[in-house]
């Protein structure tokens, strides 16, 4: 829960947050009204309601976050959307510029998942039978103990327990590295190409590639890293048809990228699909089942199901066309890169 703050006692920042308490009706009114008010604003702000106390309608607040600090037009517009006690109630603060994704993942307990031990500490003992990788907080997501990761790790497992054998594989969005990493120690001699649209998490994989020694590069049992959006790089597609795929992004990117993603499995192929909660699995399903994929195998961890999909083997492989969204439409509600 974001707790207000007093923008005199903040350094300046990038980023401005305005809070407003409220109630479930008027933050849900606030959303829904968002995009007839920020469509035409040239950078829209980012809007979060959430529960103040739980299970109590009445208590609840909404956050806009800027992208620099709001002109006064800025805010008596979004004041306009709610009562008029929202004036003397507003806090608006600019936010410190923090590496969130370190901070909410420092003090993170070692977790094991199937042969995998993960921790995030140098200090902390090595586990003895199992395949140990050391991932630090760090600026990328993925360090293994979201229920996604856990997920993918474990059927990961499990398809080398029953037997698959995969010779070049993919881990698209592949955040610090640990996917790749865990199918390098099940397919040593395998080609594995992990990419992410952010150049920050390459960078974080490439520096978790050395704490573990693994090998960085284009050749067998190497790993070779590239900052791409999706499947969109010549060496993504030139190095394809890929017989594993991973993808633990969202289920928007999952959904809008089907098309690039299922092109690049070969022909009875595998492909690892995660990020996505229970509620949206069906139509993430149904999106890779429109490009000739099967569901052969599911993990549930709590509401993070991970799914194994195999590529019917009369669909066989082609070289994708660029994705667009005009063609086959966005994924609202399912998340963004």
């Amino acid at each position: 829960m974001v707790q207000p703050r007093s923008s005199r006692i903040m350094p300046a920042a990038t980023a401005w947050q305005m809070t407003v308490p409220c109630t479930r009706a008027r933050a849900e009114q606030v959303q829904e009204q968002a995009d007839d008010l920020f469509g035409t604003w040239p950078v829209p702000p980012a809007i979060i309601a959430s529960e103040i106390e739980l299970d109590d309608p009445s208590r609840w607040q909404i956050d806009v976050i800027f992208e620099g600090e709001p002109s006064h037009l800025q805010i008596e517009a979004i004041l306009a959307l709610l009562p008029a006690s929202a004036r003397t109630a507003m806090v608006l603060a600019p936010v410190p510029e923090t590496d969130w994704v370190t901070q909410s993942q420092a003090g993170l307990e070692p977790i094991t998942a199937g042969p995998f031990h993960v921790r995030h500490d140098a200090a902390e003992p090595m586990h003895a039978g199992l395949t140990n990788f050391l991932i630090p907080a760090s600026r990328a997501f993925g360090t293994g103990q979201h229920e996604t990761t856990r997920g993918c790790l474990e059927t990961l497992a499990r398809l080398a327990a029953d037997g698959h054998r995969f010779g070049n594989i993919a881990d698209i969005g592949t955040g610090t590295g640990l996917l790749a990493f865990a199918a390098r120690s099940l397919w040593p001699r395998a080609h594995i190409l992990a990419s992410d649209i952010d150049p920050v998490a390459v960078d974080v994989s490439a520096e978790n590639a050395a704490r573990n020694g693994i090998p960085l590069g284009g050749g067998v049992g190497e790993v070779q890293l590239v900052a791409a959006p999706g499947v969109d790089h010549p060496l993504i597609q030139g190095i394809a048809p890929y017989d594993l795929v991973i993808a633990n992004i969202l289920a928007g990117p999952l959904i809008e990228l089907a098309p690039g993603l299922a092109a690049q499995v070969a022909e009875g192929g595998s492909l690892v699909l995660a990020g996505l909660l229970t509620e949206q699995a069906e139509r993430v399903i149904a999106a890779y089942r429109r490009q000739g994929m099967r569901l052969a195998a599911r993990v549930d961890n709590g509401e993070w199901p991970t799914l194994h999909l195999r590529k019917r083997r009369r669909f066989g492989w082609r070289r994708p066309n660029r994705w667009r969204a005009e063609d086959i439409g966005e994924a609202p509600g399912y998340g963004s890169w």
